[in-house]
């Protein structure tokens, strides 16, 4: 594609991939951070230093499809209205990344999410509100949250609503990015026209260096999944903290502080 800026920012990384880039990909813009700031803080870097009119955040572990790009070019730039939008983003076995189609986590999504009702009910509006599994996924609509592993947003609307929050090193950031996109009246959209395949997990924060300290698989679950709770934790507490009585407030902790002791 023509007008194509690539930048790559590389979080201290433990394997060969500064090496990689520097000799098979020459026209890329590399930066390499001397440590791990963070999925946000690392973004926000690239999306610093970018030029474009658009911008896409793509994690290290998607592929995605030769017209992928084009077509949600595209769609972005027929709609002025839209602040951000995602593609239809696969897991590798063909699944849809539900983490590319949510809801805000509400109090009452969040509690249907954590405490498993959403899981029991995928279908339901009134228990799936997090992954909205009542929506056809066949068709444009608009979502709340989209995935930051496939994060296609105008660098005019960054210019209104601010860079992410670098307070969410993992997790929490994409959720916290869209919210504040919809507070200023923008629409999310999710595009099942085009397509990207997620190889979840591969680039998770220091994945690589805790497999070579011996950690194993279950380990390093348990440490992602723990981010991801606290992550809804952080949400909560910047965005929801007093717009809700406090028993509320209060089940939702404990909801939360359950969860972290059974991880």
């Amino acid at each position: 594609m023509k007008d194509l800026e690539v930048i790559v920012v590389d979080n201290n990384s433990s394997d060969d991939s500064v090496e990689m880039v520097n000799k098979y990909f020459t026209q890329v813009k590399l930066i390499k951070n001397d440590k791990n700031v963070g999925f946000s803080a690392g973004n926000n870097i690239g999306i610093k230093k970018s030029k474009g009119k658009l911008v896409l955040l793509v994690n290290s572990d998607v592929e995605v499809n030769p017209d992928t790009l084009s077509k949600m070019m595209e769609f972005v730039n027929q709609r002025p209205e839209l602040g951000a939008a995602t593609c239809r983003l696969n897991l590798a076995d063909g699944r849809i990344d539900p983490a590319c189609h949510r809801g805000f986590p509400t109090p009452w999504a969040a509690f249907s999410y954590l405490s498993g009702l959403e899981k029991s009910f995928p279908r339901s509006k009134t228990f799936s509100g997090y992954h909205q599994g009542f929506k056809d996924l066949s068709t444009l609509h608009e979502v709340d949250v989209i995935s930051g592993a496939f994060f296609l947003i105008p660098k005019a609307v960054i210019e209104k609503v601010g860079l992410m929050d670098e307070q969410f090193f993992m997790y929490g950031e994409d959720i916290d990015w869209c919210y504040r996109i919809n507070q200023t009246g923008y629409k999310i959209m999710f595009n099942p026209l085009a397509v990207a395949v997620h190889h979840k997990r591969q680039s998770g924060r220091a994945r690589k260096s805790e497999e070579r300290r011996g950690k194993s698989e279950e380990e390093i679950k348990k440490q992602t999944d723990y981010y991801f709770v606290h992550s809804m934790e952080q949400f909560y507490w910047k965005h929801y903290l007093g717009k809700y009585p406090r028993f509320v407030s209060e089940l939702i902790f404990a909801v939360i502080r359950v969860k972290k002791r059974l991880i």
